[in-house]
């Protein structure tokens, strides 16, 4: 015999309450859902961020409030999970998050002053290290890309005051890494390079680039997918055109490919 669905809410409380029923049910009923653990979630989570991340980025706010769906049932189904082996459950996880959120949000709960978010970042971390962390960026996770990571560690220094003074300070170590990449080849002849140093050059080149883009308000991750996402519309309308004219890429000079590129740059 099926199962009676709970009601749909018009309060922030009521939903909650509804989303946890269904997700008694389908933990208690429904053979998938039933075979899910923490570790077989995992990827599946990743992925609906991901979703999550694609639909901010296209402004399709319909797919954000779908998305962000998809995210919080990920956040029950492993709150469900740890409630049945007496590790933590929902009111646990929400009790943590509310508790954390008072404990370093001093300048709104106590008599901490603050001028700016600066101050209030650099509260943060000092709370953090106080709460037991050893390091400022032992919350860096280690699995995070390395263009967000690097962005993450550069914010977490700022924080407790390691950071450059004057963004034209920052320019200038972005040109000093600039040449000491250069200076591992010569861009002129197909001279044997250093393979190990030039990357490391490399890496100090984007590091610094990185920088400078959190001076200047710019998220770096945001702004490469956004030019990745460019350069896939861009090739499309290529691939398109050709098509049409009854061309193959593979057999077009790159000259003859430049003029739909150049079209596509215009639309």
């Amino acid at each position: 015999m099926p199962l009676t669905p709970p009601i749909t809410s018009t309060t922030p409380a009521g939903a909650f309450e509804r989303l946890l029923t269904i997700m008694d049910d389908l933990r208690l009923n429904c053979p998938w859902d039933k075979k899910q653990t923490l570790e077989s979630l995992r990827h599946l989570t990743i992925e609906e961020v991901y979703e999550l991340s694609d639909a901010i980025l296209s402004g399709d706010m319909p797919e954000i409030s779908k998305e962000l769906g998809d995210v919080m049932l990920h956040l029950v189904f492993y709150a469900r999970i740890g409630s049945e082996t007496n590790d933590f459950n929902i009111t646990d996880v929400l009790n943590g998050i509310c508790d954390k959120l008072v404990n370093r949000h001093p300048h709104i709960y106590a008599d901490v002053d603050v001028q700016d978010e600066n101050d209030v970042k650099r509260n943060w971390e000092q709370i953090k290290l106080k709460e037991g962390n050893k390091s400022v960026l032992g919350g860096v996770p280690a699995s995070l890309p390395a263009l967000v990571k690097a962005s993450r560690i550069q914010e977490k220094a700022r924080g407790i005051g390691f950071d450059w003074e004057e963004k034209s300070q920052v320019w200038a170590k972005v040109e000093e890494e600039l040449q000491e990449f250069k200076d591992e080849f010569n861009v002129e002849d197909e001279t044997t390079i250093d393979h190990e140093r030039a990357e490391s050059e490399f890496g100090d080149l984007l590091f610094s680039l990185i920088n400078y883009a959190r001076f200047i308000n710019i998220n770096p991750e945001d702004a490469l997918e956004k030019t990745n996402r460019k350069f896939i519309k861009r090739f499309q309308y290529l691939e398109t055109k050709a098509q049409e004219n009854g061309q193959q890429l593979q057999n077009m000079s790159l000259a003859e490919m430049d003029v739909y590129w150049n079209e596509a740059k215009k639309l």
